[in-house]
């Protein structure tokens, strides 16, 4: 049987009452834990690396910029690429993965959610995961956001306040919520 990591980022219903739950509890409380003492304080580019490295559980490339403060439930099961800039006050949510490409964009306060809950109010405790994929050269809007299970394609723009449920075409503009398709982008 896989253990509830595992079956977190396969997309298993995880419960409260499963075994490992306390566990993974106890690892988003250290994680949350790190991001808090990240975002106290000024921290110097070399120092959110440092802390960002804890957080993911592998090296941040140095050519990427996170801009604390940076809100995160669990990171080990996010990458991040080279060459991206993420603005501050971001929220991931990683416990479903996710991946984000090189050369990304992320404005401020976007929110990345992997994980949702059981429709079921019997079992509303419960909750699955989804991975989001962002690829190379997207840029995310100010206070956009990510639902669960969303594929991001090469060169796409999500813009500002929007709700993107849906999978993003390569080189195209998505605005609103839901998120639609309102140009494709030409070269």
């Amino acid at each position: 049987m896989n253990d509830i990591f595992e079956r977190d980022l396969n997309g298993e219903m995880v419960s409260p009452s499963d075994a490992g739950y306390d566990e993974l509890i106890a690892d988003i409380f250290d994680t949350m834990k790190t991001a808090t003492e990240m975002n106290t304080g000024y921290k110097t580019p070399a120092e959110v690396h440092e802390y960002m490295g804890r957080i993911l559980g592998k090296p941040l490339d140095e050519s990427t910029t996170v801009l604390p403060p940076f809100y995160v439930d669990y990171g080990k099961p996010v990458t991040i690429g080279k060459g991206c800039f993420i603005q501050q006050c971001c929220t991931f949510f990683g416990r479903g993965g996710i991946t984000i490409g090189n050369e990304v964009f992320i404005g401020p306060k976007c929110n990345l959610i992997t994980i949702n809950h059981d429709p079921d109010p019997e079992n509303r405790s419960a909750t699955y995961g989804r991975p989001i994929v962002i690829e190379d050269k997207v840029w995310l809007g100010i206070n956009s956001t990510i639902l669960p299970g969303v594929r991001i394609g090469y060169g796409a723009i999500v813009g500002a306040n929007s709700v993107v449920t849906k999978d993003v075409p390569a080189m195209t503009v998505v605005a609103g919520n839901p998120a639609r398709i309102i140009k494709e982008i030409k070269k």
